[in-house]
């Protein structure tokens, strides 16, 4: 009898412990697909599609450090940004956590963070890779899901836009360094062809 009671508190004590388990696991495969919606809705064009995962009153940061309030100015922010009209065409976006969704004791927010690429693709057929690091803030409302407060940046020491701009600079100098130098050896071997000139009878007058 007594074994049959300590089974008993044992099968007990691993359906407490597993039951929050469950409930997290359910919670973070809902937050991936909270990402895979925003990505998604991002990659398409389609930003209307991203609105129901996010808070009413979202705060987010995008890599351009500009500020958005509210979910309702999501979409006039990318739509002043990317277009078929604009320098800047088409975004594509990639979200990679660097592990699950730091949760609450009461489950009633969490954060996520981890790393992205932003590839930009301009107007003119030039594409832009920028690595990002992003944290978010989630929480439940209305029994779902939502990103509450969002902040992505980017290495603006090292990508690829200051890359080719310090090239192009360097190329600029080295240009200039050039016309430099071939101006002074046209100068030297100027005065050194006066130098070597013989005199005329005119001179020696």
């Amino acid at each position: 009898m007594k074994r049959i009671i300590i089974s008993a508190l044992m099968v007990l004590s691993f359906s407490l412990h597993a039951q929050p388990g469950e409930e997290d696991g359910a919670i973070h495969d809902e937050l991936r697909q909270v990402i895979a919606t925003v990505a998604g809705a991002i990659n398409s064009g389609e930003y209307d599609k991203m609105l129901p995962v996010m808070s009413d009153n979202l705060r987010a940061t995008p890599i351009t450090q500009e500020f958005i309030s509210g979910k309702e100015a999501i979409k006039p922010y990318f739509e002043s940004w990317f277009g078929p009209d604009k320098f800047l065409k088409k975004l594509n976006i990639s979200f990679n956590a660097d592990a699950v969704t730091e949760l609450s004791a009461d489950k009633t927010w969490g954060i996520a963070y981890g790393s992205g690429l932003e590839k930009y693709q301009l107007s003119d057929g030039r594409t832009y890779d920028f690595p990002t690091r992003w944290t978010a803030v989630v929480a439940p409302e209305e029994g779902k899901w939502k990103i509450r407060a969002i902040h992505i940046g980017t290495n603006f020491t090292d990508n690829p836009l200051l890359n080719e701009t310090t090239a192009a600079l360097h190329g600029m100098m080295y240009g200039a360094g050039g016309l430099v130098i071939g101006l002074l050896a046209g100068i030297f071997l100027f005065r050194r062809k006066c130098a070597g000139k013989p005199e005329t009878a005119t001179d020696k007058k």
